[in-house]
């Protein structure tokens, strides 16, 4: 689980519980933590807890103050919407007008798991949790710890990635501890979640439906279901000159950055390496500490102070699940320069991507 010398530094006030629901469910103390932990959503308090992409900072989605307070403890933007969980399909006709025929088709194809539709919302969703929008976003998790959760606290969880707004988001509790000790008022920690990126977010309030995040639920995953499916053109490219509201997380604002500047590579194998070593080298002699985001087969050929495998690279999988806790790694070996190698843009090389060039401020050398 967690180095509990590490949560005790940065907890001050926030209750630390593990549950740990193992193939024969939930043991009857897991079931006590959860009942807490939805009492606390109830009353308008704040629970970060596991999902199966990255770990969640939940609040009653129909109560505004609870959001109000998501926004205060991230230190989000408060037109960038959170995204509504829900355990049961039948939660959606509460918060929704009307269930359109491609939402049913894709929540039996792909939930619970890592897929956000955006849907009209209905007068049951406050602003405050879609940002102002007159849409909401809405997901159900795979996660058990999750599940449970959201059916304890009353069926309808805010709840963005447990992190301070601009940092990567965790994929362990020790993360979500050091950014969020002292400003919620209970954590869980499930152990290291599965996927490691966000969900894939498609808008169906649109024509053909869109994806504005990518995710482990690829395009040619929902072309599947609903035939044609439209990719926003922001997602590998900057959206800093647009003046309009973002319609989903992470689609306006530099996300998932470590402290350190990141600067992503590409080109032919050979010419990435012989620049980042160049690179390393200058900013080591100016006196900084440099890492290097490699895959295992280039790995041996770098230079640098700290050099992190992110796994083999046809391993998108694997690539997705190690990203966020190397950024994180960076932060605490307190590496001021990262050169990372850049990946394909093809299926949920797609995500990896969109992650890498948000945290890198879209700092990209084309060798």
């Amino acid at each position: 689980m967690i180095d509990r010398s590490r949560v005790n530094r940065v907890m001050k006030e926030t209750e630390f519980i593990e549950i740990s629901a193992g193939v024969g469910g939930f043991t009857q103390q897991d079931k006590m933590w959860l009942c807490r932990a939805g009492e606390v959503l109830r009353r308008g308090g704040l629970v970060a807890f596991p999902t199966e992409t990255v770990y969640g900072l939940g609040g009653d989605a129909l109560n505004p103050d609870s959001s109000r307070l998501i926004y205060e403890a991230k230190g989000r933007p408060s037109d960038n919407p959170l995204i509504v969980h829900i355990a049961d399909f039948e939660a959606l006709s509460a918060i929704v007008p009307e269930i359109p025929a491609e939402a049913v088709k894709l929540a039996e194809a792909f939930w619970p798991g890592p897929l956000t539709m955006i849907l009209p919302k209905s007068d049951a969703v406050p602003y405050e949790t879609t940002g102002g929008l007159e849409t909401v976003a809405v997901r159900m998790p795979s996660h058990p710890v999750a599940l449970a959760l959201i059916r304890e606290s009353g069926g309808y969880v805010a709840a963005p990635s447990a992190n301070l707004s601009g940092k990567p988001s965790p994929t362990l509790a020790a993360y979500v501890a050091e950014d969020m000790g002292g400003r919620v008022d209970m954590i869980i920690d499930g152990g290291e979640v599965g996927i490691g990126l966000e969900s894939t977010i498609v808008d169906l309030t649109v024509t053909p439906p869109r994806i504005l995040r990518p995710g482990y639920i690829t395009r040619e995953m929902l072309q599947q279901v609903l035939g044609e499916v439209a990719v926003d053109a922001t997602i590998l490219r900057s959206q800093q000159d647009c003046g309009e509201a973002p319609k989903a997380p992470g689609m306006k604002y530099r996300h998932y950055a470590p402290a350190g500047d990141l600067t992503i590579v590409s080109g032919a194998p050979e010419a990435v390496t012989d620049y980042i070593n160049r690179r390393a080298d200058e900013d080591r002699a100016s006196g900084e500490k440099v890492g290097v985001i490699g895959t295992e087969e280039m790995l041996a050929r770098y230079r640098a102070d700290v050099v992190k495998s992110v796994g083999h690279r046809g391993d998108e999988e694997a690539i997705a699940k190690r990203l966020y806790a190397i950024l994180r790694e960076f932060d605490d070996e307190e590496v001021t320069k990262i050169y990372s190698e850049s990946f394909s843009t093809e299926g949920f090389g797609q995500a990896i991507m969109n992650r890498l060039l948000k945290a890198a401020g879209h700092h990209v050398v084309e060798i």
